[in-house]
């Protein structure tokens, strides 16, 4: 055949492949179209597996938890006190509920003294056992003022510093638990004020574990009964609080010591529980105090008064009558 011929040939054989690949080209661009533009409808219904689509989940949102509302300033009972009390600040409450009976100053910032325990109680309970063998850091035996007498590396069991801190009010016991609970004083103290924070105490702020520092250290009326639910609601605080005198072994050569309780309403005022004194010459003298009756708990705040024990029975006196 001749190559004019032979080409005209093959031509001929390649049109109808051409137009093939022509058509199914316009075929598929005219049935994507027809996919794009097809409703939601349409497609659901044309044959084939069909897929759920689930909607996607919101996204949790986490909000930090507000804080226990521990006191509660509603509806306080009308009570004028004749003669007045003596303290600068003070608070009743019903420790039920947190419910403010009555109130004075309760949220004026104050120097606290030793009332500063009760923190340093809560937390470190948190961390250290009864059992839980404490060795007495070297700084320890330097705190100023009121001490036991505790010696660098003496070994103690927990459950005695915290008799001591409590009912004997030792500066060096208090500073020994921190510094065990808190790995040094400073964190501790840092651990303190976060725990004001987390309680709603805005009025307090620390700066020792002991109270035995003025400057920094305070708190209010307010905070400290608000404080004092907390630490109450634990068996271990409860019990040391309310015992009036503890008589513990101690190695040679000391052999045995005993602490006798600063607060004087556990012998003195029927149905008092507990719970912590203080005193510097800033702060004067400061009382935490907590008494049962018949089912009815309250608790007591007097802060730099010359005769706390009378503002305190007189408030849970009035307090008793109230609701009781």
């Amino acid at each position: 055949m001749a190559p004019r011929k032979r080409y005209r040939y093959r031509l001929r054989r390649l049109i109808p492949v051409g137009a093939v690949v022509l058509l199914a080209g316009v075929g598929g661009a005219w049935l994507g179209s027809r996919v794009h533009q097809e409703p939601a409808a349409t497609l659901a219904a044309a044959p084939g597996p069909v897929v759920a689509l689930k909607p996607s989940a919101p996204k949790a949102v986490h909000r930090a938890a507000a804080p226990e509302r521990l006191l509660s300033a509603g509806a306080p009972l009308a009570h004028t006190f004749e003669p007045a009390l003596l303290g600068r600040a003070a608070i009743l409450v019903d420790a039920s509920d947190g419910r403010v009976l009555w109130s004075l100053h309760a949220h004026q910032h104050r120097q606290v003294a030793s009332t500063t325990k009760i923190m340093t109680a809560l937390l470190a309970m948190r961390k250290l056992g009864p059992h839980d063998v404490v060795t007495v850091d070297k700084s320890v035996p330097r705190v100023p003022l009121v001490r036991e007498g505790l010696r660098a590396g003496e070994q103690v069991q927990a459950w005695k510093l915290f008799y001591s801190m409590l009912l004997y009010s030792g500066n060096d016991d208090a500073l020994a638990l921190a510094i065990a609970a808190g790995g040094t004083k400073w964190h501790f103290v840092h651990q303190m004020n976060v725990e004001a924070r987390i309680l709603g105490l805005r009025d307090t702020h620390f700066v020792s574990p002991s109270g035995v520092v003025d400057v920094g250290n305070y708190s209010s009326a307010w905070d400290l009964a608000a404080l004092t639910r907390v630490a109450m609601r634990s068996p271990r605080f409860r019990h040391i609080v309310k015992t009036p005198r503890m008589q513990v072994a101690w190695s040679a050569p000391t052999f045995s010591k005993i602490y006798v309780n600063n607060n004087r309403l556990l012998t003195s005022y029927p149905g008092a529980n507990g719970v912590k004194t203080g005193y510097t010459h800033k702060a004067g003298p400061c009382l935490v105090a907590s008494a049962t009756r018949g089912g009815v708990s309250l608790i007591a705040v007097v802060l730099d008064s010359p005769d706390m024990y009378t503002d305190a029975k007189r408030l849970l006196d009035f307090g008793f009558r109230s609701i009781g």
